[in-house]
């Protein structure tokens, strides 16, 4: 689920979610090592890191084990993941303590505040929204993640032909983001019709390995930054 605020309208509901006790020490175990409290100064990814690989950074990663997956799968890459909630935090420190990889780092925030306080111009190489709530009913559509003002902040915070890759299984909300980026000059979707085929680095979870089973369809839109 995303966690972005559009202004005082966030896009995502907190929920209190029990903790385990492997979750609580993993915390205390991790959290120092791979946890970055919010604050309202920049991020130097290439100190954070200490070295300039490209950054890409996913909001709203669940349990965090594809975003596991994918950093540790490209050590070349450096993963800044956003959530807000503590249970799927948990667990991807739970990963990180038993398989500690250096290019992942964790910020449990609203990720709308991240990125205006601690995300640079032109910092990020990637950003991916993998199945994020598509708030179906109308009177939601206000705290969907893809909005005109998420796209305009996401391109300042995107490099030169950075990517914004979007997964869904819910194809209104698939054809709703097209939509939404047909209306922006800020960004050229890679697709030759619509959709890409799923990149390679995206993992497949249990969750989407059930529904291709049962015939259910996944969407990715790859959406690059125009050079400005």
């Amino acid at each position: 689920m995303s966690n972005i605020r559009q202004g005082t309208i966030k896009s995502y509901v907190l929920r209190t979610g029990r903790i385990t006790k492997a979750q609580k020490s993993a915390f205390e175990l991790g959290w120092q090592r791979f946890g970055l409290d919010f604050s309202e100064q920049l991020l130097d990814f290439s100190s954070l890191f200490a070295n300039t690989h490209p950054v890409w950074m996913e909001v709203g990663f669940g349990n965090g084990e594809s975003l596991y997956q994918m950093a540790s799968q490209m050590p070349e890459i450096n993963f800044l993941g956003v959530e807000v909630h503590t249970p799927g935090v948990g667990h991807l420190l739970s990963l990180l303590n038993k398989q500690p990889l250096q290019n992942l780092k964790i910020i449990q925030h609203d990720a709308m505040e991240v990125l205006e306080t601690m995300v640079a111009d032109d910092s990020l190489s990637r950003f991916l929204l993998f199945f994020p709530d598509p708030w179906p009913k109308k009177k939601h559509h206000k705290r969907r993640f893809v909005r005109q003002q998420t796209i305009a902040l996401l391109a300042k915070k995107l490099i030169n032909g950075g990517i914004w890759h979007i997964a869904t299984d819910w194809q209104p909300y698939a054809e709703y983001c097209l939509q939404q980026f047909e209306q922006t000059p800020l960004f050229n979707n890679l697709a030759p019709k619509d959709y890409c085929q799923k990149p390679d680095y995206r993992p497949l979870t249990k969750f989407e390995q059930r529904g291709l089973k049962l015939g259910h369809q996944v969407f990715d839109c790859l959406f690059e930054k125009v050079c400005q």
